[in-house]
């Protein structure tokens, strides 16, 4: 069997280190030859990640004009110049190459995540080859290389380690555990071992933080772990935001509303004897009205408020659209570590004297105090207490520093567990560098993941005196007595079980448990693991990563939103249920998968279980980019968070990926759509009321143009279809084209530019997200503002019909002026449903203030007289328009209010059913 066909094997953990050495034909002491390692470069490649045909700059450019709504309002551009519009046209089209620009520099930004991934291959590594220790480029590994990992090494491709002094490596970026894995070199048991699981493995990405090992390379490039991720994000799917697949079918519709109109009123028109050339620009100029123009410059002007605000938050947006998607986010599939908690572990209990304290205080930050029974005690009146303290700082390898830039604040180097240690010292004053100059090391006995244990020997006042800390069985197994109340007592059955039962009780929690123990030594004693027995144990110390202090109320606000939130981690099944109880994740009817069952579970399963799993445990990245996909599958908007380089092909599938700023990597970052900047899940429910915000405003604006513009084609048409003429017979049209274009551009166009500038509706977080399939505006929405709009349509008519009373200038000029101060109005009646009052914007009030005196200008200035057809109008004629005005004001009140009820008993019979 040729070693090509071999390598198809993957199970290395399974084997002695001999099979490996056999199917990689490899020696185990002196590695490859340079000669074999040539051949293997030719047949496996350079150890590297596989880059995709990216498209050209020039195309990434003109896909930005491919959407139906941009072809529309370039026609409409095109319409309003072949009307001399000039001002129009020019407008619209900047509108379109700016946002063509835009979409172009996200695009251009997004496709940089891969890049960012092939970084992660280490530049240089150690290789024995011909049995002499080389450093080689990282890309001329090849599977069968024998590499030398030791401390602070970044291991630069998959492999089996043949051999391990105290390695430990960190490896949260790709299984999402915040624990070092102690490496050890002896064959596994277990088929379907999770990543994390996999003990004499060593994965690219990842780096040694102790000791050293070596390893045998089996997979390199896109085969390794790392590769296969990589894989995963070029295979993820772009799919558009909800915003713009309903921006496309309002596009759709806009196309055979404008056809309808034109054809429409053209043929009243020429039932009437319209002049042709006149009836033909009402006709297009109706049309243009109908196409908001300024749609997709509001659609960005409101998504850059958001983002503006949402940096002030502590969220950073890379996609514009991901604003509003996260708004409708109707999951959010959370990792537990670094996102729900805080990645820094923590002693929680320490048990000494068949006593369990309490510790308060989280974080590296040495503030704190001790309890019994939720009362604080003082260490110093517990010598056992102290002790145990005094042994998980001297029995220590790792570092506790206060650092003052840019602010205080408490950091660790080293093993985070150690680092717990020093820290919960810190809380009694016992810091390292004062016990070390009282407690010199003499010597060290590092951890062994088959000893599980590790031991210094410092000179005290009372001689040498041997520290250990442990697991609590192997401790348990080689101490003969324990210490309580100031005497050393013998380790009897009934002790024994003390500390067992401590133990048993401990870990029920998912607490890390060690157990803590000393032994006095003679000077003359040779300083070895063999002196590791008859130890006294002290205590038991318990720590784990605690959730942080606001996710909980953040839980329960997204619970009020209707959004589910769903922890998936890779951390165990005990760790994970403690948090989820912890943060109230776990109600009654809540379940827990583990990876492994998972595996066992087809895809219809899944979805069926779906909405009762509340926690994930022990899962890969590829079990990420399933979970995402289910719900997906039923119709869900996903919001994935992640950190690790594991979670980008998620991040990348969900319709939103929110990325980790401080603990987030780089490729994390640049396959997801939103950055949290602090880390804090409280940032992200911020950031759905922000995204909910932006598409009430997206919505009041269309709301309000669609009323308006609907008014409009109702006037007119109503207008034609009703016969009116002027004092000479002659057919009448209640608005000229030009005034048309002139409410739809400007009159309109101010008060709904100051609608994206809207608070955030107060309730905006107490209701049900949308459904993603809801149009921009529904039907009921519809049925609202053609009500609306009727009733501004028959007050203007109403207008008009007063003013022909005198002459056919002065019942446009009343027809226009009342039309135009109606749709003022109409931007508090489409406002009031969010619970807004007229003050709380005053862009509003400026926009409308505004408005109204430039239809004064055009009233009552000579020259604009005459460019729009329109006569002075006098006290009794502004009485009629404010009359008129008030009238539709109750009116439109009183629809509204009909509405919100209506809408309040469709929302109870839902909550009934």
């Amino acid at each position: 069997m040729t070693y090509k066909k071999k390598r198809i094997l993957k199970n290395w953990w399974l084997k002695p280190q001999q099979e490996v050495s056999l199917d990689l034909a490899t020696d185990l002491n002196h590695g490859l030859t340079q000669s074999e390692a040539k051949k293997r470069l030719q047949e496996f490649g350079h150890n590297q990640l596989l880059a995709t045909q990216k498209k050209s700059l020039l195309h990434l450019f003109f896909l930005q004009f491919s959407s139906l709504i941009v072809w529309i309002l370039i026609v409409a551009a095109l319409i309003a110049g072949a009307l001399k519009e000039w001002i129009d046209a020019f407008a619209i089209f900047t509108i379109v190459v700016l946002n063509g620009l835009l979409g172009f520099y996200q695009e251009y930004r997004a496709e940089k995540s891969l890049t960012a991934l092939r970084k992660m291959i280490v530049s240089s590594s150690k290789v024995i080859r011909d049995g002499k220790l080389r450093k080689i480029s990282a890309r001329e590994i090849v599977p069968g290389d024998l590499i030398l990992v030791e401390a602070g090494d970044h291991i630069p491709a998959d492999g089996r380690f043949i051999q391990t002094f105290g390695l430990s490596t960190q490896e949260a970026a790709l299984t999402g555990e915040s624990i070092p894995i102690h490496k050890t070199a002896e064959a596994l048991k277990g088929q379907s071992l999770s990543l994390g699981d996999k003990k004499n493995m060593g994965f690219l990405g990842t780096v040694a933080l102790s000791g050293k090992g070596y390893m045998i390379v089996t997979e390199t490039g896109i085969q390794t772990e790392l590769g296969k991720i990589a894989s995963l994000l070029q295979q993820g799917n772009d799919d558009k935001t909800p915003l713009q697949k309903r921006l496309h079918e309002l596009g759709l519709r806009l196309v055979w509303l404008c056809l309808g109109i034109v054809s429409l009123v053209f043929a009243l028109g020429y039932l009437r004897g319209t002049p042709l050339i006149e009836n033909f620009l009402i006709s297009i100029s109706l049309a243009v009205a109908a196409i908001p123009e300024g749609l997709p410059a509001i659609v960005t002007i409101a998504l850059s408020i958001g983002v503006h605000n949402m940096a002030k938050r502590g969220a950073l947006v890379r996609h514009l659209p991901s604003v509003e998607t996260l708004g409708c986010a109707t999951v959010i599939c959370t990792d537990k570590t670094g996102t729900l908690t805080q990645n820094e572990m923590t002693v929680r209990s320490i048990w000494v004297n068949n006593t369990f304290i309490d510790v308060t205080g989280i974080g590296y930050n040495p503030d704190g105090h001790f309890e019994i029974n939720h009362i604080i005690a003082d260490p110093k009146n517990s010598p056992e207490l102290l002790l145990a303290l005094k042994i998980g700082a001297l029995c220590n390898s790792a570092g506790l520093h206060e650092t003052q830039d840019p602010i205080k604040s408490w950091n660790i180097t080293g093993d985070p567990t150690e680092g717990a240690l020093l820290v919960v010292a810190g809380k009694a004053n016992l810091f390292k560098k004062d016990l070390e100059s009282e407690n010199p090391l003499i010597s060290e006995v590092p951890f062994d993941s088959e000893r599980k244990r590790m031991s210094m020997v410092r000179q005290t006042s009372e001689g040498l005196v041997l520290f250990i800390k442990g697991a609590v069985e192997t401790i348990l197994e080689h101490a003969d007595a324990i210490l309580i109340n100031g005497k050393i007592e013998s380790l009897n059955k009934e002790r024994k079980k003390n500390i067992v039962d401590a133990n048993t009780y401990l870990s029920s929690q998912a607490l890390r448990v060690l157990a803590l123990g000393y032994r006095p030594i003679p000077k003359e004693a040779k300083i070895n693991h063999l002196l590791e027995d008859k130890l006294i144990l002290v205590g038991l110390i318990a720590m784990m990563d605690p959730p942080r202090p606001e996710v909980k109320k953040s839980i329960e606000t997204c619970e009020n939103a209707g959004i589910t939130a769903v922890m998936i981690t890779g951390d165990h099944k005990a760790t994970a249920t403690a948090v989820g109880k912890e943060l109230n994740l776990l109600d009654r009817d809540s379940i827990i998968l583990t990876g492994a069952e998972l595996d066992q579970m087809d895809d219809h399963h899944l979805k069926k279980s779906l909405k009762k799993v509340a926690i994930y445990a022990r899962i890969s990245a590829l079990h990420k980019l399933r979970i995402v996909r289910a719900w997906k599958s039923l119709g869900e908007i996903v919001a994935m968070t992640g950190d690790g380089v594991n979670d980008a092909p998620a991040l990348k599938e969900a319709d939103i990926g929110i990325a980790m700023g401080m603990t987030g990597t780089d490729v994390t970052k640049e396959a997801a759509d939103m950055v949290i900047t602090d880390d804090n899940f409280a940032s992200i429910v911020n950031a759905v009321e922000e995204g909910r915000g932006i598409y009430d405003n997206i919505t009041k604006f269309v709301c309000y143009l669609a009323s308006s513009n609907i008014a409009e084609i109702i006037v007119v048409f109503l207008g034609m279809l009703i016969g009116f003429t002027d004092f000479a017979g002659n057919p009448f049209v209640p608005l000229s084209a030009l005034q048309i274009l002139w409410i739809n551009l400007a009159s309109d166009g101010l008060p709904a530019m100051a609608l994206v500038a809207d608070p955030i509706d107060p309730i905006a977080m107490k209701r049900t997200p949308r459904k993603p399939s809801d149009p921009i505006i529904s039907f009921k929405q519809g049925c609202h503002l053609f009500l609306i709009s009727l009733v501004i349509a028959f007050g203007t008519l109403l207008a008009c019909y007063l003013g022909m009373q005198e002459s056919g200038e002065l019942a446009q000029t009343m027809a226009f002026t009342t039309l135009v101060v109606l749709e003022l109005v109409a931007v508090q009646i489409i406002r009031s449903p969010y619970n807004l009052g007229i003050f709380s914007n005053p862009f509003i009030i400026s926009a409308m203030a505004l408005s109204f005196l430039l239809q004064l200008f055009i009233v009552y200035t000579p020259f604009l007289q005459s460019v729009f057809k329109t006569v002075p109008l006098n006290s009794r004629e502004w009485g009629i328009i404010l009359a008129i005005t008030m009238i539709v004001w109750f009116i439109c009140n009183l629809i509204n209010r009909a509405f919100k009820k209506a809408n309040d008993e469709s929302k109870k019979v839902e909550l009934t059913v």
